[in-house]
Order: C-alpha cells, then sequence, then structure tokens
C-alpha cells in the first residue's frame, strides 16, 4: 500500500501557503464578496487561496485532477486533489475565526474516489488537523510537533456530546422531528458549525455531528481526519465516505443511534 507521506507532506507546504494569503485578509475592511449563483458568499480570499493551491498543485503534481469548490474540476486520472479554499466563508467574512481550507488527495476506488490524505487548517484558531491513509490522524503546528488523535468512548446517547451546524437545513429535508429528538436524547448539544465538529469527534472532544446538505469539497479532508482517528464518517444513509451529499460523523460506537435519528420514521 502506497504511504502517502510525500502527499501529505505536499498537502501541508499547500496549507501554509493558503493560510498566508487567506490571514492577509481576514478583517479586511477593504475585503470583496460576491455572491454566487447557489446565493452564497464568496470573497476574493476564497478565490485566491483557491488559485494558489492549483497553481502550486501544477507545478509539483501535473498529473493529478483537481477539484475545487470556486473553479471545478480540472484533468483526468486515479488521483484527484480536493480544494475547499475557506470552508465556512460567511464566518470569515463577518471576522467569526471559525473557518478552515481543507485540502485532501482522493484516490480511484472502488465505490469511486476516496480520501487517502487530508489537511484541515484553521489559521484563525490556530489549529491544523491531518490524517494519511494507514498513518492516523493528528492535530498540532506541524509534522513534527504532533499529537496523535483517538475518538472518544462514549457509548451511551445518554452521555453523548452532539455538534450541527443549523435547524434550517434538517427541516427543510424532513428530517427535524428526528433531530430535535435526538437533542433531547443526548447529554450537551452545541451547533459549532463547518469543520469544526468532525475535528472535535476526531480528537474525542465531541461524540458525534452531523449536516443535511454538504458538497464533497467540504467532507473529503474531515472523512479521513475522523476515520484514521478511529471514528466513523458517513452519509446519512449509512453509506461509508464523503459521497452522499450530507454527512454523520461519529466515535463508532454511536454511530447506529444517530443516523436512526436522523432519517425520517415510516
Amino acid at each position: 500500500m502506497p504511504d502517502y507521506l510525500d502527499d501529505l507532506r505536499l498537502a501541508h507546504v499547500l496549507a501554509d501557503a493558503a493560510d498566508a494569503a487567506t490571514m492577509d485578509r481576514f478583517k479586511a475592511l477593504d475585503l470583496k464578496v460576491e455572491t454566487k449563483p447557489d446565493m452564497t458568499p464568496v470573497s476574493e480570499a476564497d478565490k485566491a487561496a483557491e488559485e494558489l493551491i492549483r497553481g502550486q498543485l501544477q507545478r509539483a503534481r501535473p498529473r493529478d485532477a483537481i477539484l475545487g469548490e470556486e473553479y471545478g474540476v480540472e484533468g483526468t486520472g486515479p488521483r484527484r486533489w480536493v480544494i475547499d479554499p475557506i470552508d465556512g466563508t460567511k464566518n470569515y467574512v463577518r471576522g467569526v475565526p471559525v473557518w478552515a481550507t481543507l485540502i485532501s488527495l482522493m484516490e480511484a476506488a472502488e465505490g469511486g474516489y476516496q480520501p487517502v490524505v487530508g489537511v484541515v487548517s484553521a489559521p484563525a484558531l490556530g489549529r491544523r488537523w491531518w490524517a494519511a491513509k494507514g498513518h492516523g490522524a493528528y492535530s498540532g503546528r506541524s509534522l513534527s510537533s504532533a499529537t496523535r488523535l483517538r475518538v472518544s468512548r462514549v457509548s451511551r446517547l445518554s452521555d453523548a456530546s452532539f455538534a450541527y451546524s443549523s435547524l434550517s437545513g434538517w427541516e427543510e429535508r424532513g428530517r427535524l422531528d428526528g433531530f430535535l429528538d435526538l437533542t433531547r436524547e443526548v447529554w450537551r448539544t452545541r451547533a459549532y458549525g463547518d469543520f469544526w465538529p468532525y475535528m472535535m469527534v476526531a480528537e474525542g472532544s465531541v461524540d458525534i455531528c452531523a449536516e443535511p446538505e454538504l458538497s464533497l469539497w467540504d467532507m473529503a479532508a474531515t472523512a479521513i481526519v475522523v476515520t484514521e482517528a478511529g471514528g466513523t464518517f458517513t452519509g446519512l444513509d449509512g453509506r461509508p465516505g464523503p459521497h452522499s451529499g450530507d454527512a454523520a460523523a461519529s466515535n463508532g460506537l454511536l454511530h447506529d443511534e444517530l443516523l436512526g435519528y436522523l432519517n425520517p420514521r415510516r
């Protein structure tokens, strides 16, 4: 099995460059923000960070394909880098420090492309998380200064901390009743949002999290960090990986119960 460590080192270099670019424009009074066709915001920093990452990848991995939130797919082949230049743009443009650059390498496999490397870098929080297939998940300042991540061992919902993003998506998809039932069952709920709940699951400070609508670039990097930390990452349909258009992540022990609450009941 490939060790992917060279790819992981490259992903850190890409994240370093993106961090410098995004932090340079964070809280800038003249930051330019537009509205995309799906009515979500995009800032000049989103576009600049993705362009920067794409440029470095084209030089370092010219044979690999690239999929990014802002500029789509470029290239073909069995290896594909997946980029979300700023996950949490709404936070970014309002000066809230909870946002991150997500970088993942995916490889063609049975059932579609699967993540083999992931880096989640949140420079305004001073945090970074990463993983490579078969090598575990870590958090720290650098590859040489890192702590191994492991999910929690909480095995009862009544003892569990549940994180999510917002209520609106659950209601739109007819899943609000089950969602609210779950919030009443667990010990604690918090709406941290975006990438952060998944990283908390990976480091064991949150036990379960879920979102009803996501894109591949929102999930590819977070999925491998969760699974390499010993957790479970699926769609709400239970399909492993980041391909269902929604996500559920847990320490594994609570996953079936999590899915049971969040799927419409007949």
